[in-house]
Order: C-alpha cells, then sequence, then structure tokens
C-alpha cells in the first residue's frame, strides 16, 4: 500500500473561534447539558470577580421566552474603548479573541475564579447570536455577533444611569446535544454562589413558556450559613457555629464549621469560588489544624484518662461538617476541572488562622466545647471497639482466606475491564440469570433478602453481615483502610432487582452501600442499574414489544391500535422469567438498557442519602409528602 502523503498542506490551521466551535470539549469540557451549562457558569463567574474587585453587588442570570439567557451584573461594565495595539474595541476583543481579558492584569483583578480570558469569547463562539450591552460612565455601548463574528462595531446607542455588563446569547442547537437549561442547576449553583460570596445578591428567573417565577438568593453570613444549610436535616450537637475569616500572608481564608450526631463527615473547599471536589492544601491545613487544636485542649482542659488520648483524624472529623473558602492571586490547580488546590502556601496559612480562632471559640465557649470534645471522644472510643470487631470477623475469614464465596458464580475470564458482575435479588432470579448469562464475561451473585442499612451502622456491624461479606470478598477491593479500586475484579457492577417497591428498597440499600463505603467505584463510574421490563406484550406470534414501565405501556398501546387487542404479561420480579427472556431484555449488551450511577452533586447526594436512609424520621416524611404526587403506585 502506497503512503499517504503527509506535508504541509495537511496542517489545518483554525482561525478566530473556530478552534472552540471544531473542539468545544476542550473549552467547555462537552456539548452535554454540564458543556451547555458550563455557558451560563462562565459568565457568572465575572460578574462574582466584579463582586470580588467590591465593583459589583448583584448577579442575574435570566432564561428568555425564546429559550436565551441573559447575565446581568452591576459591576464597571467591560472597557469598550479602543485597545492602544489591537486597535479594536477591547470589548469586540474580549467576545472574539481567546485569552483576551482582564484577568491577566493582576492589579485590575486581584483574585479570579476564570484564570484563562476564554470565557466571554467561547460562550459566544457556541451561540448562534449574541448581544452585549454594556453600560458605562453614564453611555450604553452595543455590539451584537453571530456564530462569533461581530455584526458590526460597538456603537454608543444613548446615555444611562445604570453600570455593568449585559449579556444574552443564544446556544447553538447544531453543536449542543440540547439546548435546554434546567432550573434546579442553575438554582444550586447561584445559591452555592450566594453563601460562598456572603453580601452579594444572586438573582434567577425562566420566561419559558410565559413563566415569571423569580428566585434571589442572600446570605449575609456566608460559609455559616452555609454549613447550617447542609446540616438543616440532620441534629447538630453544637448550637454555636465556629466561623473564621481572615487574610494572613495573602490568603483570604472564611471557614466555618459545625459538629452533628451522624456517622459521616461533611467537607466542602473552595478556591477562588471553584468546588474543588478532592480538596487540596486548603483542606489539608483545615484537617491537620483541627485534630491538633481539639487534642490540645483536650490534653490542657480534659480529665486524666482524657489526656492520654491521642485523637487520630478520622476521630476528630467524624460527625463533622465543614467548609472552607480561599481567595488568592495566583491559584495552582489539579487537572482542568480545578479538582485540587495545589497552592502550598496556603496550608500553612489555613493552619495559622484555624489553630488561633478554633482555640480562643473553644476556650471562650465551654458548654460547645465539652459537646465538641465529648463527640470527638466518643468516636474514638467506638473506632477502637469497631477496629477489634471488624478485624475479629476478617479472622473469622469473612472477607479473605477462603475464596470467593459459594453462592458466587463466578465468569471464565480474568481482564477486569470486560467482566460484568450482576448482584441479582433473590435466588429464585439467580437461577434464570445464571443460566442465560454469557459465561465468559457475566458473573452472577445472588442476594436473598434485604442487606443492612450502611447509613445507620458503623463499619464493623455492617461486615458482620453476611450478605455484605459476600459481596465485598466477590468485587475484590475490600473495604475501609483495606479499600483498594485497583482490585476490583469487575468493571461494570450490576444492580438488578425487580420492578416493584421490595427491588427499589433493595437497590436504594445496596446503593448506600457503595456510597458511604464503597465510593470509588460509583466515582469511577462502574455501578449500573439494570432495567427489567415490565410488561411483555405480544401482537403476534412474531411481533413482541418488552416495555419497561406502565406510561411506556400505554404509549405503546396508543401508537400501535389494531383490531385484535394483543397479549400482556406483566412480570412481578425477575424470577418469573425465563433465562431466554432475562437474557434478551436484561443482559443481552445488544437489547438491554443499563443505568450508569453518577454523582453529579454530591452534596444533594449527600443530603439525600441522609434523608432516606437516616435516623431522623421528620425529614424523611416531609421528602415523602413533598414527592408524593410524582410516585408511580404498583397495584
Amino acid at each position: 500500500m502506497a503512503e499517504k502523503e503527509y506535508s504541509a498542506s495537511n496542517i489545518q490551521v483554525l482561525k478566530g473561534l473556530e478552534a472552540v466551535r471544531k473542539r468545544p470539549a476542550m473549552y467547555i469540557g462537552g456539548t452535554d447539558s454540564d458543556g451547555l451549562h458550563h455557558l451560563i457558569w462562565e459568565l457568572v463567574d465575572n460578574g462574582i470577580d466584579e463582586a470580588l474587585a467590591g465593583f459589583a453587588t448583584d448577579v442575574s442570570v435570566i432564561i428568555e421566552e425564546d429559550g436565551s439567557v441573559t447575565i446581568r451584573d452591576n459591576g464597571r461594565g467591560i472597557p469598550v474603548d479602543i485597545h492602544p495595539t489591537e486597535k479594536v474595541s477591547a470589548l469586540e476583543l474580549a467576545a472574539t479573541v481567546l485569552h483576551a481579558g482582564g484577568k491577566f492584569d493582576s492589579d485590575t483583578y486581584k483574585v479570579s475564579s476564570g484564570l484563562h480570558g476564554v470565557g466571554l469569547s467561547v460562550v459566544n463562539a457556541l451561540s448562534k447570536k449574541c448581544r452585549i450591552e454594556v453600560y458605562k460612565n453614564g453611555k450604553k455601548h452595543v455590539q451584537e455577533y453571530e456564530i462569533g463574528v461581530p455584526k458590526g462595531p460597538v456603537k454608543e446607542v444613548g446615555t444611562t444611569n445604570e453600570k455593568g455588563t449585559m449579556i444574552n446569547f443564544l446556544p447553538d442547537d447544531t453543536i449542543f446535544d440540547s439546548v435546554e437549561f434546567k432550573d434546579k442547576v442553575i438554582l444550586d449553583r447561584l445559591r452555592q454562589h450566594a453563601y460562598l460570596n456572603g453580601g452579594v445578591r444572586f438573582n434567577f428567573s425562566n420566561k419559558v413558556g410565559g413563566g415569571n417565577k423569580f428566585y434571589g438568593f442572600f446570605f449575609d453570613g456566608g460559609l455559616k450559613s452555609y454549613v447550617r444549610h447542609i446540616n438543616m436535616h440532620l441534629t447538630p450537637i453544637q448550637t454555636k457555629v465556629f466561623y473564621a475569616k481572615d487574610v494572613v500572608d495573602d490568603v483570604d481564608i472564611e471557614v466555618a464549621i459545625q459538629y452533628t450526631d451522624d456517622l459521616q463527615s461533611r467537607e466542602y473547599a473552595f478556591a477562588n469560588n471553584v468546588h474543588n471536589p478532592e480538596g487540596g492544601t486548603h483542606l489539608s491545613g483545615l484537617r491537620t489544624a483541627l485534630t491538633r487544636t481539639v487534642n490540645n485542649y483536650i490534653n490542657e482542659f480534659g480529665n486524666e484518662k482524657e489526656k492520654n488520648m491521642k485523637l487520630t483524624g478520622d476521630d476528630v472529623r467524624e460527625g463533622l461538617t465543614a467548609a472552607i473558602s480561599v481567595k488568592i492571586s495566583d491559584p495552582q490547580f489539579e487537572g482542568q476541572t480545578k479538582i485540587k488546590l495545589n497552592n502550598t502556601e496556603v496550608t500553612g496559612a489555613v493552619r495559622q488562622l484555624i489553630e488561633a480562632q478554633l482555640k480562643a471559640f473553644l476556650i471562650e465557649n465551654p458548654k460547645e466545647a465539652k459537646a465538641i470534645t465529648g463527640r470527638v471522644i466518643l468516636a474514638n472510643k467506638a473506632r477502637t471497639a469497631a477496629k477489634a470487631a471488624r478485624d475479629a470477623v476478617i479472622r473469622k475469614g469473612a472477607l479473605e482466606g477462603s475464596g470467593l464465596p459459594g453462592k458466587l458464580a463466578d465468569c471464565s475470564s480474568k481482564k477486569a475491564e470486560e467482566c460484568e458482575l450482576y448482584i441479582v435479588e433473590g435466588d429464585s432470579a439467580g437461577g434464570p440469570a445464571k443460566q442465560g448469562r454469557n459465561r465468559h464475561n457475566q458473573a452472577i451473585l445472588p442476594v436473598f433478602g434485604k442487606p443492612i442499612n450502611s447509613e445507620k451502622y458503623r463499619l464493623d456491624k455492617v461486615l458482620a453481615s453476611e450478605k455484605i461479606a459476600d459481596l465485598i470478598k466477590a468485587i475484590g477491593t475490600g473495604i475501609g483502610d483495606m479499600f483498594d479500586v485497583s482490585k476490583l475484579r469487575y468493571h461494570k457492577i450490576v444492580l438488578m432487582a425487580d420492578a416493584d417497591v421490595d427491588g427499589a428498597h433493595i437497590t436504594t440499600l445496596n446503593l448506600t452501600l457503595f456510597y458511604r463505603h464503597l465510593k470509588k467505584i460509583v466515582e469511577n463510574g462502574h455501578l449500573y442499574i439494570a432495567q427489567p421490563p415490565l410488561y411483555k406484550v405480544t401482537f403476534s406470534a412474531n411481533d413482541t414489544v418488552w416495555v419497561k414501565d406502565d406510561a411506556s405501556l400505554q404509549k405503546l398501546l396508543k401508537e400501535r391500535k389494531s383490531a385484535k387487542a394483543p397479549s400482556i404479561q406483566r412480570f412481578k420480579g425477575l424470577g418469573e422469567m425465563n433465562a431466554e427472556q432475562l437474557w434478551e431484555t436484561t443482559m443481552n449488551p445488544d437489547t438491554r438498557v443499563l443505568k450508569q450511577v453518577v454523582i453529579e452533586d454530591a452534596e444533594a447526594a449527600d443530603r439525600l442519602f441522609d434523608i432516606l436512609m437516616g435516623n431522623e424520621v421528620p425529614p424523611r416524611k416531609k421528602y415523602i409528602q413533598t414527592y408524593s404526587s410524582e410516585a408511580e403506585l404498583d397495584v
């Protein structure tokens, strides 16, 4: 085969904003719903930067009737004068040139969440049309664009008493999978920004379909209000939230801490208003300072028995809800999505602030100090007892030594990336699943009855459950201190339960186990939920349709009207299907539907597990009452 010529003519040069339209994922992460909403975040961040600089007090997001979005702030307004070297309006540069903006000038923005100067230009490039209005120095300036290209120069169109910037854009539906914005996604982000930027008002409204709902968020208490919001469905053991805010070595630090009686810890870290899900140097500083300060306080003010205790970080963090936000001039993040802060100087600054102010808080508030120290000492004692019980469970061979569980029908392949484990409800369903599977790469683990609620109990009691122990042995990762996701034996773990209330409960209990104790499996995208059909609809010998639920059944019957009524078979449980049916509907990769379990909003997911699976009944009752109208009755 002749070698294909590769010369200078094969090198493609993308000019202007063509690169953004050609490879949007490089700039906004993708063209799915997350990428679509990222357009809003880019412009909202610009408004927040004006607020951080001390010039804006309000940031508004409006979904207009035509589906376009308007972002408005009352800051200084984008400069409109002619750039000294580029010889065009600075507004046009910001809207049409990548890496053009005020974020590179430390005198303009000492702190910024947008670091690369691509926000407005990327939004403009990915929009069918865009209109920018600038209210500055008593004058109103306007420029309009189509597919990122200016329709004309920046124009002065009148006088105004307003100040700031208004940007209206219509996302390009030829680029995005969908151009429908979700109110909840926007509201959750704006609410979080309001907590992180105490004193700044965030507004939202959606006018699509004649809507007139308006939402406003304003929290003068900052992170103190945020922590109370996180704990609203929990039982705090301290009434007064520890709160500190100061600038240490040019690092602006804000932190709030409150303990609850829950077993889980909740830590949220932010740098320059960007959420860092994996923490970083600011969270490390908080953890070190907290452990050291509580230990020092107990050694100084505790009784003789307590003074001999050596509390670990795990002891001090049990039941902890903490939020920390830092603002620095030159943040260094790990990863394009800023999952972790790497600035080493932040650790020392955070430690210095918290150690000084938390010590003072404990001394000045003896009632709160007693509640906190009692909580962490109890955690230490319980953890020590739990570790001894867990070690005893392990020594008995619950997790190692005796090989794989006897009920597991393993697959022949040893390549984890191609192997699937079906966790099947009940022995009756396990039989057909074992018979109908692809033995090469599909393993079956039948689990009879409901597993323990791992939200309510410590790890030792969870491991005492034979069902849980069998599952942990099967997947191979271990659990707790021994957990190692690299030892996962199956890269697809599928929860397969009946399509009824009990099946949904069992699936929820299994999800709780994975979220609380095997979270990395979920985060890495290895957990799925099978979608077995509820109905088999037979129109003729050669015309059978499997239907997932009642709504789909009614839709099918409406679409397929015929003189002869079809035969409809309803499957209450997986055990009612034979091996061939179970394979074709639920296990065959060519025809099955699997729902991948992802964590879109860790804070919301955490709160939902607290409500549904925790010890507090009133929040669960309120949740059921609120969403009862959306429930589907199984009759």
